[in-house]
């Protein structure tokens, strides 16, 4: 079906106040799950990233990659191994987790972007020393797994004003030079509160906060963070969830204006959420 040049026009005339909104602004996007492995749905977030980006938004995307970190630790014989749910990281692992996440999945998104006519850079957390990284401390020991205390922003700041879409794979060093693999959500919350971000947007594989994890259609669109703590001890959040919530929190609590989760099973949920007052999936403010 041809659309007609009106609902062109239209649709241009209702996205200028959000482009206006938006304009010169950060907007971190955390890009993992199904929108990563889908090629239809990968090709349709590049293009949403060089759309902002070509509008003056100032777009930095944060990935993960555990499937494709699963599938290179089997071709070399070595089984994952997960405690809680997270990756436990021995050294050999940590190699393989930085050769994956900083070369293959980092270098495939920018050409991809460059494939859209976008600027791209590929950076992760070591270069530029952007990441403060500190072993994890939590109730088992999961290795060289670490969390960010500090984010320099310089590097991404540099691509920006230079018009490129800083690309960050989630991989840090300590003082010592060990390699760490550090989980991209709470990454990403990190680098948008760094930044003073205007959204933090995270892309899930599910619609997004729901009052009854098994029924889509009781999905929560607005949570303020004073509410999170009751939503948890009524169970509402709760598994995976709580770390990718208490992500958005942390983010709200330290300044970026809003938090989304998103579904990246939707194509062009990213123009979707910030170029409609509905949005999409569950935001936090």
């Amino acid at each position: 079906m041809e659309i007609s040049n009106e609902i062109k026009t239209q649709v241009l005339v209702q996205a200028l106040p959000y482009i206006q909104k938006y304009y010169n602004k950060v907007v971190v996007i955390k890009y993992g799950g199904n929108a990563m492995i889908n090629e239809d749905l990968k090709n349709a977030v590049m293009s949403d990233l060089v759309l902002l980006s070509l509008v003056g938004i100032k777009v930095v995307l944060v990935h993960g990659g555990g499937p494709e970190i699963t599938e290179m630790l089997k071709r070399v014989g070595k089984e994952s191994k997960f405690v809680n749910g997270l990756r436990y990281t021995d050294e050999e692992t940590a190699e393989i987790v930085q050769m994956v996440l900083a070369g293959k999945i980092n270098k495939n998104l920018v050409s991809l972007l460059h494939q859209h006519q976008g600027k791209a850079m590929g950076l992760c957390g070591i270069d530029g020393a952007m990441f403060q990284v500190e072993k994890h401390k939590g109730d088992a020991d999961l290795g060289f797994v670490g969390d960010v205390t500090a984010v320099d922003t310089a590097p991404i700041q540099v691509a920006l004003q230079n018009g490129y879409i800083p690309v960050i794979s989630t991989v840090g060093a300590d003082d010592q030079g060990n390699i760490y693999n550090i989980n991209a959500d709470t990454a990403a919350a990190q680098i948008a509160a760094s930044l003073h971000a205007e959204n933090l947007i995270l892309m899930t594989d599910i619609k997004g906060l729901l009052r009854d994890k098994d029924d889509e259609n009781t999905l929560i669109p607005f949570v303020q963070v004073s509410e999170v703590p009751s939503l948890i001890r009524q169970g509402i959040i709760s598994g995976g969830m709580i770390p990718k919530i208490e992500c958005c929190v942390e983010s709200v609590r330290r300044g970026v204006k809003k938090a989304v989760i998103l579904d990246g099973r939707i194509a062009h949920s990213i123009l979707i959420e910030i170029f409609s007052d509905e949005g999409i999936g569950t935001m936090f403010y």
